[in-house]
């Protein structure tokens, strides 16, 4: 009985140990090395008329949303 008491801790004191194990992160997350105007290469993401890389099309969509009130910081109405 003693025995089964001290298996049983044992194996789940290791498998709590290897639920806290990390995995690497390695070529995951984001791009920080990417300017914002790069974009992500996926098309579904890119707004109509502007183009990846151009910093004056990019400055431009950003300034026509400010215009137009896509502000993405206010709560949208209840």
């Amino acid at each position: 009985m003693r025995r089964i008491l001290i298996s049983t801790s044992v194996l789940l004191a290791l498998a709590g140990l290897t639920a806290c194990g990390e995995k690497p992160q390695d070529r995951a997350g984001i791009r920080s090395d990417q300017p914002a105007q790069a974009g992500t290469g996926v098309a579904a993401f890119t707004a109509e008329g502007w183009t990846a890389g151009d910093q004056a099309s990019w400055s431009n969509h950003l300034k026509a949303r400010a215009n137009y009130g896509m502000n993405d910081h206010l709560r949208a109405p209840k």
